[in-house]
C-alpha cells in the first residue's frame, strides 16, 4: 500500500521514495483524483476548483503541470502499478485495489470477519487529509469524504466492540486503538466511549467502564451540553449492576428518569446461591427447588434487595469466592447451603456470610420428613431475614409465605420444568410443556403449573414456533383461566400476565404484574414483562425505567436478552435506530440462536436505510424459519395497541426482502 490518506497525505513512488508533489495544488489533485477511484473528474472540474479566477487557458495550463507532476512520480507502461490516465473530457487515477488505504477500509468492511474488520480499524488513522491546509471552495469536494469514513469508523468500532468475545485478542487492540484515535480528534464520539466501556468489561474492569461512561457524560456537556444517550447510559446501568458499587461516581449524579437503580443505600442486599445437592442425581431439581423457594419469601420482604434466582443460579456447579461474587451480583450477603433428601427424610444445612468479609454470620440445620419441606424453607427465609435484619417486622415474613402444592412429585416437575421457561429454543420450550401437563395431571389445582404452562404456549406463539398462532394463543388463555386463585403467587402472576399480554390483553396483564410487584417489588421476570406492556401501551419512558430496573435486579438472567431487545425497541419507536440496531447486533453476537432478533434486527435496519444489513438479517431469519411470513407476523395480537408501528415493522421487513405470505 503506497497512497494514505487517513490521517494525513502520504504517497510512496515505486522505488519506496517518500512522495513530495511540487506543489500543494497537485497533493490535492492526487488526492481528489483518489478518492474519486475508477470513474475520475472532469478536467473542467477539476482547473476550475483548483485555478479560481485564473481564466478557462490559465487553469487548463496549471492543471496539465500538475498533472505532470504526478507523472514524473508514476510514470505509465511497462507494470506500472500506478498511473494517471485520460481523455479530453477526464482524468483519472488507475491503481491496484490495495495501492491506497481508503480503497482497503472498504472493501475489508465489506468482508465484514471480525479479522477483516479488525485490519479495517487499523487502516483508519484519523480524518481524510487531516492536518492538510484545504483552500477555501475545495471544501466542498473533501468535505463529504470526511463525514462518510469518519461515520463508516464510527459504525466499525460500534461493530468491533460488540464482536468482543474475550480479552487480549488482536481484535480487541485493533478496536481499543480506534476508540482513542476517535476521541483524540472528538471527545464527545459516544460510539468510541462506549466501546471502550465494553473492552474494559470484557477484561473484568468494571470500574474503568464506568469511569469511561463518567468521562464520557461530562465531555458531552461541556462540549454540547447534552446527556449521553439511551444506549449508552442502559451499558453504564448494566455495568453498575455488575460491580454492585452502588455509589459509583459515574452513575450517581444521573437523574433518576435516565438510570433507575433498584436498591437503596441502607437496604440490605443479599443472593440465595445454589444449594449443593449431597442426594442422588434425580433430587437436583428438589436441591433448586429449595433454592427457588427461599429467594422468593426473602424477595416478597420489601426491605430487602434480592437478587433474582436466575442470576444466581449463573454460579451453579462452579468454585467461587463469595467476595468475588458478591461484587459481580452487588450484594452484601450470600445464602449458601446443601440438600440431602433420602427416600422420605430431607436434611437442609444453610449458612448466611457476610459477602465482605466471608464471615459466617448464622447457620442452621434441619431435619425431618420430605413433607415438612415447605415448612423448612420459610422457617429459613425468616431465619435469615432475621439474622441480616433484626427490626424486620413477624407480619412482613408471615406475608412472605405462600400456599405449597399439595403433591411434591407435582413441584418436582415444576422445577425440572423452570430451565426451559425462558425462550430461547422451540424444542426446550416444548419440554417444558410437557412437564408442566404431567404437573397438572398429578394436581389438578397447581396455579403456578397452569400459569406457567400459559406463558408457554404464549411463547410458542410469540416466537412464530407454530404455524397456529391463534390456537397457541387459545390455549394460553385457557391455562390462564385454569389456574385459578394465584393471588399470593408472584411467580404465577407474572406468568399469567406475560401470557394475557402477549394475546393482546394489556390492561389484564396490567392488573396481574402490578398485583405480581406488590407481593414481591424484587420480582425481575415482572419489572421485564411490565416493560413490554408499557411498549404496547405506548409509553416508551416507562418501558426502559422498567426494563433497567429489571437488569439490575437480575444483571445474569436468562432472559436478559429480551431486556435489553425490549430497550431496543423502545429506541427504536422514538427514532433512535441507529442504537436499536447496535443492541440487536450486541444481542446477536452474543446469542446466535435467538431468532427473534433477526426479526427485529432486519426491521430497525430497514428502516435506517441500511438494507445490506437488514436483506442479512432477513436470510438469517428464514434459514431458522423457513415458514416466516409478515402477516403472520403482523397478525400477532400485542401489535393491536400499536397498528401504525406494526405497518412500519411490516413495510421494513418487506424491504429487507421477507415473504408477505
Amino acid at each position: 500500500m503506497r497512497i494514505r490518506l487517513l490521517g494525513g497525505l502520504e504517497v510512496t513512488s515505486g522505488g519506496g521514495q517518500l512522495v513530495r508533489f511540487a506543489t500543494r495544488k497537485s497533493a490535492l489533485l492526487f488526492a481528489a483524483l483518489v478518492l474519486a477511484g475508477r470513474r475520475g473528474r472532469h478536467r473542467e472540474q477539476l482547473s476550475e476548483g483548483l485555478w479560481p479566477g485564473r481564466g478557462d487557458a490559465q487553469a487548463r495550463n496549471s492543471l496539465r503541470q500538475a498533472l505532470a507532476d504526478i507523472r514524473r512520480w508514476f510514470p505509465a507502461g511497462g507494470d506500472a502499478a500506478i498511473y494517471i490516465e485520460g481523455d479530453q473530457e477526464t482524468v483519472a487515477l488507475t491503481a491496484g485495489p490495495d495501492e491506497a488505504d481508503i480503497w482497503l477500509f472498504e472493501r475489508k468492511l465489506a468482508e465484514s470477519g471480525t479479522a477483516d474488520l479488525a485490519v479495517a480499524a487499523d487502516l483508519y488513522r484519523g480524518d481524510v487529509l487531516s492536518g492538510e491546509a484545504i483552500p477555501d471552495g475545495l471544501d466542498e469536494w473533501f468535505s463529504p469524504y470526511q463525514i462518510r469514513y469518519r461515520q463508516k469508523a464510527m459504525q466499525l468500532v460500534e461493530h468491533l466492540s460488540l464482536a468482543q468475545s474475550e480479552a487480549g485478542s488482536a481484535d480487541e487492540a485493533a478496536c481499543e486503538r480506534l476508540a482513542e484515535r476517535l476521541l483524540a480528534s472528538d471527545p464527545t464520539a459516544e460510539a468510541a466511549h462506549r466501546a471502550l466501556m465494553r473492552i474494559h468489561a470484557v477484561r473484568g474492569q468494571e470500574n474503568a467502564a464506568l469511569r469511561q461512561f463518567a468521562s464520557c457524560r461530562a465531555l458531552l456537556k461541556k462540549h454540547l451540553g447534552v446527556e449521553p444517550e439511551a444506549q449508552t447510559q442502559s451499558l453504564a446501568v448494566l455495568l453498575q449492576s455488575r460491580t454492585g458499587n452502588r455509589q459509583t461516581a459515574a452513575v450517581h449524579d444521573t437523574e433518576p428518569s435516565q438510570i433507575v437503580s433498584a436498591r437503596s443505600h441502607d437496604q440490605p442486599s443479599v443472593a440465595v446461591m445454589p444449594f449443593d445437592n449431597l442426594g442422588g442425581a434425580d433430587d437436583e431439581y428438589f436441591a433448586d427447588g429449595v433454592v427457588e423457594e427461599i429467594t422468593a419469601a426473602l424477595s416478597r420482604i420489601r426491605d430487602f434487595f434480592v437478587i433474582a434466582r436466575q442470576s444466581a443460579f449463573t454460579y451453579k456447579g462452579r468454585f467461587v469466592d463469595v467476595r468475588e461474587v458478591g461484587r459481580e451480583l452487588g450484594v452484601a450477603y450470600m445464602v449458601e447451603g446443601t440438600v440431602r433428601r433420602g427416600g422420605d427424610r430431607l436434611r437442609i444445612s444453610v449458612q448466611l456470610v457476610d459477602a465482605e468479609t466471608r464471615a459466617q454470620l448464622w447457620s442452621e440445620r434441619y431435619e425431618g420428613a420430605t413433607e415438612d419441606v415447605f415448612e423448612f424453607q420459610d422457617r429459613i427465609a425468616a431465619q435469615v431475614a432475621g439474622a441480616i435484619h433484626p427490626a424486620i417486622r413477624g407480619a412482613e415474613i408471615e406475608l412472605a409465605k405462600r400456599k405449597p402444592p399439595t403433591s411434591l412429585r407435582a413441584y418436582d416437575l415444576v422445577m425440572r420444568a423452570y430451565p426451559n421457561l425462558w425462550g430461547r429454543r422451540k424444542d426446550t420450550n416444548n419440554q417444558a410443556i410437557e412437564m408442566l401437563q404431567k404437573a397438572i395431571t398429578i394436581d389438578p389445582a397447581y396455579g403456578r403449573a397452569h400459569a406457567l404452562l400459559a406463558w408457554c404456549h404464549a411463547s410458542k406463539a410469540a416466537y412464530l414456533w407454530t404455524d397456529q398462532p391463534e390456537r397457541e394463543l387459545e390455549k394460553a388463555r385457557a391455562a390462564v383461566e385454569a389456574a385459578g386463585s394465584i393471588s399470593d403467587d408472584p411467580t404465577a402472576l407474572t406468568a399469567a400476565g406475560s401470557a394475557l399480554s402477549m394475546c393482546g390483553d394489556q390492561e389484564r396483564a396490567t392488573t396481574f404484574i402490578e398485583k405480581a410487584l406488590k407481593l414481591d417489588p424484587n420480582n425481575a421476570w415482572a419489572w421485564a414483562r411490565h416493560g413490554w406492556i408499557a411498549i404496547y401501551k405506548g409509553e416508551v419512558a416507562r418501558s426502559l425505567e422498567r426494563f433497567q430496573q429489571a437488569m439490575t435486579l437480575s444483571p445474569m438472567d436468562p432472559l436478559t436478552f429480551n431486556m435489553r431487545l425490549g430497550m431496543a425497541t423502545a429506541m427504536a419507536k422514538t427514532g433512535s435506530l441507529s442504537q436499536a440496531v447496535a443492541i440487536a447486533r450486541e444481542v446477536i453476537t452474543a446469542h446466535p440462536d435467538i431468532i427473534m432478533s433477526y426479526r427485529y434486527l432486519a426491521a430497525w435496519s430497514a428502516m435506517d436505510g441500511d438494507l445490506e444489513t437488514a436483506r442479512w438479517a432477513a436470510r438469517k431469519l428464514l434459514a431458522a424459519q423457513p415458514g416466516f411470513t409478515i402477516d403472520q407476523y403482523r397478525s400477532l395480537p400485542f401489535f393491536r395497541h400499536m397498528p401504525e408501528w406494526a405497518d412500519e415493522v411490516a413495510e421494513a421487513l418487506r424491504l429487507a426482502g421477507l415473504p408477505e405470505r
